[in-house]
């Protein structure tokens, strides 16, 4: 991972976010990640805050959504993802 702004930025989406289309699934799939561990972030420093864990979990079951949807589609990208942004156990 490099950083850059103080944000956490993986190699392969940079070069590839501009050739690769922004509605992709893998393009949302990895948007939605991101805020979800700036999220997570957040709530490990404010624990009361219940309107970020309620956006955390909706961020949460569209990801969720949308990976079972590639999985069925296509099981390759589907594993290729997973393993970029080392989210699930394999």
């Amino acid at each position: 991972m490099k950083k850059k702004g103080g944000r956490k930025i993986l190699g392969f989406m940079v070069k590839e976010e501009k050739e690769e289309k922004r509605g992709s699934v893998e393009f949302q799939v990895f948007s939605f990640t991101n805020k979800i561990r700036r999220l997570a972030s957040h709530l490990e420093l404010h624990k009361k805050d219940f309107s970020s864990e309620r956006g955390l979990r909706i961020l949460l079951g569209k990801r969720r959504r949308l990976l079972a949807y590639l999985a069925k589609k296509n099981r390759v990208r589907y594993k290729k993802l997973i393993s970029q942004l080392n989210i699930r156990e394999q």
